[in-house]
């Protein structure tokens, strides 16, 4: 239970501030991280306001225009997702300060938050993707990451979806695998060629990596780690960013780019939208739409192919 802040005459926003990380800290039990994101935040308000009143900031000193000039002030060196960030530490400082009676108004609650643009997804072109599943080597461990970054890059498979993959839900034979996607639903995902002889050869040597002391969710995993346990997601990372580096020098290579990479190589080739959202489980349509700003080579062979105008030759300029 949140006690009451008492009320002095001499009490600052910096008190205040004080208390508000203490509760943070030892009743909210944040992190050290998320706690010092907080007091970063609002120490930059409080030295903005400190500086407009050119004393020590009380609560009052921090009202809606007060904000308004400290979010334009930032406005010039911050991206709109810091901005936002820093406007919900400012509604929560508040929140906490009307809980403990030190306050009856939030002056941050009517802050309008600043429009995040979704960035578009990063992709590989169909080259350097053919680089990056090539690099594992061929020992054991090189044949089920080249595996897993097969499947990865034709399934379209969301890195959890890859690591919670069991044995029982691949079949070879029709190519294609059952995949487990967000909030625990399923759906079929076809498999190329390519991907399912990469499979095979590693579910073949796949055993070698079992233990005695292996867990039974080991034993049903796909991917095993070099102690005989399911894959982790962070594995799945680390070796992701580590043969994009090797191949194309990419350090920001992550899984999900792989993801990307089939669903823009799809829609260059001529997938409709529809069969896309289906392979990668979006319940939106619109999510699947990303895609399409970063396919333009691909809707100018379209155009090129279809639109009876393309590929006829300008007219003769009129002589003169």
């Amino acid at each position: 239970m949140i006690a009451p802040l008492s009320v002095t005459a001499t009490r600052t926003a910096r008190d205040d501030l004080a208390r508000f990380l203490e509760h943070l800290a030892e009743e909210r039990r944040l992190s050290p991280n998320t706690v010092d994101a907080y007091r970063r935040d609002l120490e930059q308000l409080l030295a903005f306001v400190e500086e407009r009143r050119e004393r020590e900031p009380t609560l009052d000193d921090i009202d809606v225009l007060a904000l308004r000039g400290w979010l334009g002030q930032l406005a010039r060196d911050l991206k709109p997702s810091s901005i936002a960030r820093k406007i919900a530490s400012v509604r929560t400082f508040f929140r906490f300060l009307m809980k403990v009676r030190r306050t009856d108004d939030n002056p941050a609650g009517n802050l309008s938050i600043p429009k995040l643009g979704r960035p578009l997804p990063t992709f590989l072109d169909p080259e350097t993707m053919g680089e990056v599943v090539e690099m594992p080597r061929d020992d054991l461990l090189g044949l089920r990451d080249r595996a897993a970054l097969e499947t990865l890059y034709a399934g379209g498979l969301r890195v959890s979806e890859l690591c919670g993959l069991d044995v029982d839900r691949i079949d070879l034979s029709r190519r294609e695998i059952r995949v487990i996607g967000k909030g625990d639903k399923e759906r079929l995902v076809p498999l190329g060629r390519a991907a399912c002889e990469t499979l095979t050869t590693w579910l073949s040597v796949r055993p070698e990596l079992l233990r005695s002391t292996s867990p039974e969710d080991a034993r049903r995993a796909v991917f095993l780690s070099n102690r005989g346990r399911r894959l982790g997601v962070r594995r799945v990372q680390t070796l992701v960013k580590r043969y994009g580096v090797l191949a194309a020098g990419r350090a920001d290579l992550h899984p999900h780019a792989l993801r990307h990479s089939c669903a823009t190589h799809l829609l260059d080739g001529g997938a409709d939208l529809r069969s896309i959202q289906e392979l990668l489980g979006h319940t939106s349509l619109s999510t699947t739409q990303r895609y399409t700003h970063t396919s333009i080579e691909g809707l100018m062979r379209v155009y090129d192919k279809a639109h009876p105008l393309a590929s006829q030759p300008p007219d003769d300029p009129p002589s003169r």
